[in-house]
């Protein structure tokens, strides 16, 4: 299957009613299509842990136009089937096969030393503020602080 409104056809054939009774599941396991139009962006909702997040996200049944109650289940089911031979993987599966970058590993977390703020200047600005330690705009209050900061080095 190439297309969403190719998997709705089908559970239209399969389950009854329409395909717009099923669109919005389709496009819903292809949204991570948006980021990478390559199968593997299927990695991202094609697998088990994707069935019980659709179920999250459409509730346990879709009621066609035909009348009928469907598992939201057995139509994510149809979808990860016929884009996976057959096959509905687990989130394991996708994730194994993914080549390691020195990148993905090399996590470190910022030593913050000195008087110097650290993340996002405003807070340390306001702070100075309504402790009237300041009364210069934020603007000015980082330059005066960057001065001070090459002075003391």
């Amino acid at each position: 299957m190439a297309h969403p409104l190719h998997h709705a056809e089908s559970s239209a054939r399969k389950f009854g009613g329409v395909p717009s009774d099923y669109q919005s599941i389709h496009d819903w396991f292809d949204a991570s299509k948006e980021h990478l139009a390559l199968f593997t962006h299927r990695a991202m909702r094609h697998h088990a842990q994707g069935l019980f997040e659709a179920e999250r996200v459409f509730g346990l049944t879709l009621t066609s136009s035909a009348g009928r109650d469907i598992p939201v289940r057995w139509i994510g089911e149809q979808h990860i089937r016929e884009d996976c031979q057959g096959r509905i993987p687990s989130m394991a599966d996708w994730l194994r096969r993914i080549q390691p970058e020195p990148w993905m590993a090399n996590g470190h977390i910022d030593r913050h030393s000195g008087d110097e703020p650290c993340g996002d200047p405003r807070v340390a600005w306001a702070s100075e503020v309504a402790a009237g330690r300041t009364v210069l705009g934020l603007k000015d209050w980082m330059a005066a602080r960057a001065t001070q900061a090459t002075q003391g080095a």
